[in-house]
């Protein structure tokens, strides 16, 4: 079940929001809150996590300069759970859209007043991006400059981190991502073909095609090559081997 939170001090919109999201699916559960405190209560309170936010920007009719909505975007992407879970801000004025895009890494926005067509198939993208399915290529999305950059894993060759950010050493290029870090980007991607090999450092094991132990070299795919920490050479090799850590 995919369980999206849906922050609108408005009842009226609210509700036919609410409506919209639950009509894509039945394995979609929308929660429903109104207030900032109530939002709060909502992630505080829940039995299990959301994967997904969309969030009114403004939750003051009568304040034009209210920014609730960022302000709980921000607390949630303080939480380690939900650093990368996508949140769809909800506006009128463009400007607070671009800052949200910008400080608050936005997976999308929605523009009122709402489109029945755009919520759903935002919806579905979100669906799609949940559900556990053998068949489905596995991707990641990162953002650069306000753009969502959709990138299949098995095109991932490798991650460097780079100042101020990590390089996406792909099958056909590279994609400096800013503001990410080795750490976070590991919580994200699928476990068992992503290994750390040094700590500015992670490889597809589906891209490895020499391992020098000894030196500490591994030869990728495309002529790549990364440099393994002394710390992560035991993990490697029990990984690629299934043998034992002793050196």
């Amino acid at each position: 079940m995919t369980r999206i939170l849906i922050l609108e001090d408005s009842d009226e919109s609210l509700k036919a929001l609410t409506a919209m999201v639950k009509s894509v699916s039945d394995k979609v559960a929308a929660v429903p809150v109104k207030s900032l405190n109530e939002a709060r209560g909502a992630v505080k309170d829940a039995d299990a996590p959301f994967q997904a936010f969309l969030l009114d920007i403004n939750l003051d009719a009568d304040d034009k300069n209210d920014i609730s909505g960022i302000i709980f975007a921000g607390e949630v992407r303080a939480m380690k759970k939900y650093a990368f879970t996508p949140i769809v801000m909800i506006t009128s004025l463009v400007n607070m859209e671009l800052k949200a895009y910008r400080e608050l890494h936005c997976y999308q926005y929605l523009i009122k007043p709402y489109n029945e067509d755009e919520v759903k198939t935002l919806i579905s993208r979100l669906l799609f991006m949940q559900q556990p399915d053998e068949t489905k290529e596995r991707f990641i999305i990162v953002k650069k400059s306000g753009i969502n950059y959709k990138l299949s894993c098995s095109d991932i060759i490798c991650l460097k981190a780079v100042q101020r950010g990590v390089c996406f050493v792909l099958a056909d290029g590279e994609l400096n991502v800013p503001y990410v870090t080795i750490k976070r980007l590991l919580e994200k991607l699928p476990e068992g073909n992503f290994v750390q090999i040094h700590r500015m450092c992670v490889v597809n094991t589906d891209h490895i095609e020499n391992v020098d132990f000894v030196n500490g070299i591994i030869a990728l795919k495309g002529g790549v090559t990364a440099q393994m920490g002394v710390t992560f050479r035991n993990t490697l090799k029990q990984k690629l081997m299934g043998g034992s850590t002793d050196e």
